[in-house]
C-alpha cells in the first residue's frame, strides 16, 4: 500500500524537526546519539520529500515543509529552551503561515 503524499509530507517534516531539535544537543556534532538522530532525522526527511515530489508540486511541497518546520521548531525552542520569541517573531511567524495558506488554498501550481 502506497502512503498519501501528503501523509510522507508530514514524516518529512516531524523527522526535519526533531533532527533539527538534536543538533543543539550534539553540541556540534561532538555527542555521538544526538548526531546520529540528526543525520537519521535529516535522510528520513529527505527520502520522504523526494517521494513527495513524484505528485506534490516542489514549490508547494517547499512552502509547506519549510513554512512547517519553522513554525513548529520554534514551538520546540519554546518548550524545551525557554526561547519565547517577540512580537515581531510572532507577527513574521503568522505571515509564513498565511503565506503557506495561500498557496496551497489558491495556487493553481501541477505537478509534471
Amino acid at each position: 500500500m502506497r502512503m498519501p503524499p501528503y501523509a510522507l509530507l508530514a514524516i518529512a517534516i516531524v523527522a526535519e524537526v526533531i533532527a533539527t531539535s538534536a543538533m543543539r544537543a550534539s553540541e556540534g556534532f561532538s555527542r555521538l546519539l544526538p548526531a546520529a538522530v540528526v543525520v537519521i532525522g535529516y535522510g528520513i526527511a529527505f527520502y520522504c520529500l523526494s517521494l513527495t515530489l513524484k505528485t506534490i508540486p516542489v514549490g508547494i511541497v517547499y512552502a509547506v515543509w519549510s513554512g512547517a518546520g519553522i513554525v513548529l521548531i520554534t514551538l520546540v525552542a519554546v518548550v524545551m529552551y525557554r526561547q519565547v520569541p517577540d512580537v515581531p517573531a510572532i507577527i513574521g511567524l503568522g505571515l509564513i503561515i498565511a503565506g503557506v495558506a495561500v498557496l496551497n488554498m489558491f495556487s493553481k501550481m501541477q505537478a509534471h
